[in-house]
């Protein structure tokens, strides 16, 4: 993940194309997602019928994004793991966040010297 998708400003509800360049990954995967993922499964929709994430959400998305894609978890294990341990999770993905923060500005600090 890249420090975009830290930067979330404080709107109630996204869009799934917001989601998509948010956290850099294709829509047809969060909507795969949805069927898998118990905290995905009751999303909100509007009149329209689009899809409308809140924060929570993107913060378990991150959370699937983590899992999978940097602790190389399957989607049931990931599933089961956020069901069992959601604190833990959140935890490692602040710590993983932050890293990236920092990395980013290192990197911007090499370039600036």
């Amino acid at each position: 993940m890249d420090s975009k998708a830290d930067s979330t400003d404080q709107k109630l509800f996204y869009r799934i194309g917001e989601l998509v360049k948010l956290l850099d990954i294709p829509s047809s995967m969060l909507r795969f997602w949805e069927k898998e993922f118990d905290c995905l499964k009751q999303l909100k929709k509007n009149r329209k019928g689009e899809r409308m994430y809140t924060l929570k959400n993107i913060e378990d998305i991150k959370s699937i994004i983590y899992l999978v894609k940097t602790k190389g978890y399957t989607l049931q294990g990931a599933n089961d793991f956020m069901k069992k341990d959601e604190d833990k999770i959140n935890k490692n993905q602040q710590a993983y966040n932050s890293l990236n923060k920092i990395k980013s500005f290192l990197e911007e600090l090499k370039e600036n010297l």
